[in-house]
């Protein structure tokens, strides 16, 4: 047996947004139902940046584990002309544990992520949302606001970020991409006080959106804190709110929660669900048109596995595609 591998330009076609919501729905689903088991996280340090490392198994038809390991350098595009994230995605037969292929990550952690926002937005977010803001104006925000746009009617959105130049040059592109309306929005108060939608996708290590901000009946998508100094909610939003995890155990340790717990706003037993435990109906999601809900999305590897499981059944299923034995005598 071969590895398959699998480059960027090679598996981003292989990979839609709709593939992503829908295998991301799924994963979320069976977490819910107890039929997988918790996935696992790791983070470490170096002077200048981080490593995510991601792992999980899970079952369609036959068992699968993926391994991500995700480096974040931010300094990277400014310093060497490289992405800021890179990584790879190894997909191992549950089995035996033959690694099946070997995957640039970017594609899989980019469209996993826009597709866990969709899938919350779906039972946290008011049906009849119209206006969305972003924050963050780089290629997650792209998808963030694609994705969205699947789901709900948008006729207008903020872009929010910290450098005027990246809020015009993505409310240009985004306009002419999506046909709707996107305009800078430099005031995230003014922006935040006409909003129906708010996903906070940045790398910021101090929170920014005030809870006083933050008007009722909302729906905000926290992505960017996915390491324990990451942070861009005011802690005192989460107290009193509907607050749901991605994976509680995950969140306890980065994300929004964490930061809510430690700095005494919630308690681990005052998040409302797991976002797994909505979908399978054993808690409810939205119940009011006034309440705000806040999905703490701190990116699982079971996003990746399900993403990664559906690239490998297509390639499964035809084409030539690089392969390598990593076990040649």
């Amino acid at each position: 047996m071969n590895t398959i591998l699998l480059n960027r330009a090679v598996l981003e076609p292989l990979l839609t947004l709709d593939d992503c919501i829908s295998a991301v729905d799924d994963a979320f689903r069976a977490h819910g139902e107890g039929r997988v088991e918790p996935p696992g996280l790791l983070h470490a340090e170096t002077p200048k940046g981080e490593f995510h490392i991601k792992a999980g198994v899970m079952s369609l038809g036959q068992p699968f584990f993926a391994i991500k390991i995700n480096g974040g350098f931010f300094g990277n595009r400014v310093n060497y002309q490289m992405p800021n994230i890179q990584g790879l995605v190894l997909l191992c037969d549950g089995n035996h544990g033959y690694p099946l292929a070997l995957m640039d990550s970017k594609a899989i952690t980019v469209k996993r992520t826009g597709a866990a926002t969709a899938v919350a937005a779906k039972y946290l977010a008011r049906p009849e949302s119209s206006v969305a803001t972003i924050c963050g104006c780089g290629t997650q925000g792209a998808i963030q606001l694609e994705a969205l746009l699947r789901l709900f009617p948008l006729r207008k959105v903020h872009a929010h970020s910290r450098s005027a130049a990246s809020m015009e040059r993505f409310s240009q592109e985004c306009s002419a991409r999506f046909g709707v309306a996107v305009t800078p929005a430099p005031d995230l108060e003014a922006a935040l006080a006409d909003t129906d939608i708010c996903v906070t996708c940045t790398p910021a290590k101090g929170a920014f959106v005030k809870q006083a901000w933050v008007r009722p009946g909302t729906f905000v998508a926290a992505v960017g804190a996915d390491s324990p100094d990451k942070q861009e909610l005011d802690p005192a939003l989460l107290q009193g709110n509907k607050v749901v995890a991605d994976i509680l155990d995950q969140c306890l340790h980065v994300g929004e929660i964490h930061h809510g717990v430690s700095g005494g706003f919630l308690t681990a037993e005052g998040v409302h669900a797991e976002l797994g435990q909505i979908i399978a109906g054993l808690r409810p999601g939205r119940t009011s048109p006034d309440e705000i809900t806040i999905f703490d999305s701190t990116g699982t590897a079971l996003q990746d596995l399900a993403a990664a499981m559906v690239v490998y059944r297509k390639v499964s299923a035809g084409g030539t595609y690089p392969t390598f034995d990593f076990f040649a005598a």
